[in-house]
């Protein structure tokens, strides 16, 4: 799948622009723990090319990312794109498809019951935005080091960095409690290598409550209407 994914990046432009955005970073003066990409796919090119790849795309984006980072740090280190990359693991990859199937199991509707939305893949979702908090910083990628001296992980290498996944809360990229996973010591975390990003927090409704302003009633004569959250990074 890995040479699926090298021939759809070169086909769509999208190489180009990984190497452009490479670049941005490789000139950058910024000290980088996770460097961010986000490749646009179109899930129906990437099925024509291989069926096998494209439905793991639709339906399990976190793997797939994992297959495209894999092909992201070749390139990298092939071409001699980011001098400063280290490891596969600083690699974050945002796979954003131009569109998704269109069936009712891709649309995610708060309304219906039962809801079965436990699978982590992606989903279309549509409804009015009643509010919406400022934009604030959150992070996407820190590195740690041992506070034990004489263990290697007290190095100045990327060993045991975080990187923010889909779903994740805050806590679980930064925490003061991380211990070290060969010798037991607490990590600290170098502050010169956090990569901030920006998130806003807003409040949605569906679609649906427009009919409860139409002037009329229907057959049901009792209904219950509830936002829900959604985080935008």
């Amino acid at each position: 799948m890995r040479e699926v994914v090298l021939v759809y990046l070169d086909r769509s432009g999208g190489l180009q622009k990984f190497v452009n955005d490479c670049k941005k970073y490789n000139d950058s003066k910024q000290s980088y723990a996770v460097y961010r990409f986000i490749i646009s796919i179109n899930p129906s090119d990437i099925a024509e090319l291989d069926a096998t790849l494209g439905n793991h795309i639709l339906h399990n984006p976190l793997q797939a990312a994992e297959i495209f980072q894999s092909v992201c740090f070749i390139a990298i280190k092939t071409l001699s794109l980011i001098e400063q990359l280290q490891t596969e693991a600083q690699i974050s990859i945002l796979l954003k498809p131009t569109h998704l199937p269109p069936l009712p199991s891709y649309v995610l509707s708060l309304s219906a019951y039962p809801f079965n939305y436990t699978s982590q893949r992606f989903y279309m979702s549509e409804g009015i935005v009643i509010a919406m908090g400022t934009v604030t910083k959150y992070t996407q990628g820190a590195r740690f080091l041992c506070t034990e001296e004489t263990c290697p992980f007290s190095e100045g290498r990327f060993r045991c960095i975080r990187v923010h996944c889909p779903g994740a809360t805050e806590s679980a990229t930064v925490r003061t409690d991380f211990v070290c996973s060969l010798c037991s010591s607490p990590l600290q975390e170098d502050m010169k290598f956090r990569v901030l990003g920006d998130k806003q927090i807003v409040e949605m409704i569906d679609a649906k409550i427009l009919n409860a302003f139409k002037g009329y009633s229907n057959d049901k004569s009792h209904f219950r209407i509830q936002a829900f959250t959604v985080f935008l990074r």
